[in-house]
């Protein structure tokens, strides 16, 4: 592993609990992740593309903090599980496409994938609620 794959490991939070914080966090990273690498015909869409999905996941928590209803908040945190998959997908297709950026793409993979569990259990928790 890279002095850059150990530091992006090291700064992936594992246990917190600040979920504004963990995907503000995922965004930055995500972010840099896409600043490194090379910009061609082929790579520029994937990184827009990447940048989007990937940067809405907090965007929609936070809205979701700030949700106005019940259903509101359950709506957001289903859009943020939605781009927690979509920002998996792309980053397949770029460790696919850009090998030498595998290994962090697929730490950033890990932590987009533990970020759809956790938004898969606050739904099933906030259903829950109810019943």
């Amino acid at each position: 592993m890279t002095n850059d794959q150990s530091s992006l490991n090291d700064q992936m939070p594992k246990n917190v609990y600040d979920l504004e914080e963990r995907t503000a966090l995922f965004s930055e990273k995500l972010v840099d992740f896409c600043k490194s690498i090379k910009h061609t015909t082929i790579t520029i869409p994937l990184i827009s593309q990447i940048i989007r999905s990937g940067t809405s996941i907090g965007a929609n928590y936070y809205e979701a903090d700030e949700a106005s209803s019940k259903k509101d908040f359950i709506n957001k945190i289903c859009i943020a599980i939605k781009e927690t998959k979509e920002t998996k997908y792309w980053l397949r297709i770029i460790a696919h496409t850009v090998p030498e950026q595998k290994d962090i793409a697929r730490i950033l993979w890990r932590e987009a994938q533990e970020l759809n569990l956790i938004f898969a259990s606050i739904i099933r928790s906030s259903r829950n609620v109810d019943h």
